[in-house]
């Protein structure tokens, strides 16, 4: 008879028993040294209170505030900048010569035109996210930003997310080793969304809010290049909210694999977990939607339990705008550059079409987000 497995390996001495030291990493957002530029905002939508309020607390200089609705970015001024300038045309509000860099947070089919606006006029441009609706878009608006001399991030706020950063900042020190696994498991009430634009978003799930997911995969597997994306999506029990609720993915590498759940139809508590195996070390978070901060960091020589400070908002905005004000200073490509998002667009867009096929997807040659990602 052979022995059972689940006994032998609970009887087994873990390689990390002994408690660690907690490594102290660089996971919260960061400011330039002296650049203190003035920052204009287009588009003053909901998302936009988390932006100034971050922006206000890293001490950064918001001079200018544009919306086709004055009354929206009149209500933002009042409540976060009053000595800012109010415009309706984003393109009065590049022509100030006092403006370095402009934070872009409308929709993305608005958005592309107002960044090329923005790179042509000679500003630094931070891109809301999901940065475009096709890769060849970005890439162009990459190859322009490049010819401008100037530099193009994306608001991949999800990145400075305190358990997030912590996460990739781990596995930058090596602490980890290879990355073998990422798993990722979301329960939350994404119906908020009932009546809004974004109810007409086919694949709002997938697309709008998977986004951040895709590129912190991106981010933990390094360069690493993506064999396959398969997905699926699936409307739930009692749902009365367009769009399906539910969504999965698994992204294969050659030697490696990524899985990540969404169930945004979840009425009763919230959740978020996280959990990444490598050659060296293994990483879980747990704990509330977009706020998993139990934390163990396992590795070779031992366990530990950080304990992070801040959450996604306002961290999250704030480190997104601090690396691109912090690159610019240093005269080097920011992390969440346009180019390096666009590796995240790709499994997004692989995943999409995946969704709508049924089949796996190799990321790249799904070029646009394609019919159900704009609303209508």
């Amino acid at each position: 008879m052979s022995a059972d497995p689940g006994a032998k390996a609970s009887k087994a001495r873990p390689r990390s028993a002994r408690r660690m030291a907690v490594p102290a990493l660089p996971y919260a957002p960061g400011k330039p040294r002296r650049y203190r530029p003035a920052i204009g905002l287009i588009g003053c939508g909901g998302i936009t209170g988390q932006h100034l309020a971050a922006y206000r607390q890293q001490g950064f200089r918001v001079v200018a505030l544009c919306d086709v609705d004055a009354a929206a970015a009149e209500r933002r001024r009042a409540e976060f900048c009053p000595r800012a300038e109010v415009y309706t045309d984003h393109r009065r509000l590049l022509e100030r010569g006092d403006v370095d860099v402009v934070d872009i947070a409308t929709h993305p089919a608005v958005r592309v035109g107002q960044i090329r606006d923005a790179l042509r006029a000679g500003k630094h441009v931070l891109s809301q996210k999901p940065f475009v609706l096709d890769l060849a878009t970005g890439e162009a608006l990459v190859a322009l930003a490049r010819r401008r001399g100037v530099r193009l991030a994306v608001n991949q706020n999800g990145r400075w997310a305190p358990y997030v950063s912590y996460a990739r900042q781990a596995i930058r020190r090596g602490l980890l080793g290879d990355v073998a696994s990422v798993d990722m498991t979301l329960a939350w009430d994404h119906t908020w969304i009932r009546g809004k634009a974004f109810e007409r978003i086919e694949h709002v799930i997938l697309y709008d809010f998977a986004i951040h997911w895709f590129d912190m995969v991106a981010c933990f597997f390094g360069g690493r290049v993506p064999r396959s994306v398969f997905a699926g999506v699936a409307r739930v029990p009692g749902q009365e909210i367009a769009p399906p609720m539910s969504a999965h993915a698994a992204v294969r590498f050659d030697d490696g694999l990524a899985t990540l759940a969404f169930h945004g139809h979840t009425r009763f508590g919230d959740g978020e977990r996280m959990t990444i195996t490598g050659t060296r070390g293994s990483y879980w978070a747990r704990g509330p939607i977009c706020a998993a901060h139990e934390v163990r960091l396992c590795a070779d020589r031992g366990w530990c339990e950080p304990r992070l400070k801040g959450h996604w908002f306002p961290e999250g905005m704030a480190g997104a705008m601090g690396e691109l004000l912090i690159a610019i200073e240093e005269g080097r490509e920011p992390e969440n550059s346009g180019e390096s998002n666009l590796r995240s667009l790709a499994l997004c867009f692989a995943a999409l079409q995946s969704a709508r096929t049924g089949r796996p997807v190799v990321p790249g040659r799904a070029r646009k987000a394609g019919p159900g990602c704009v609303p209508v």
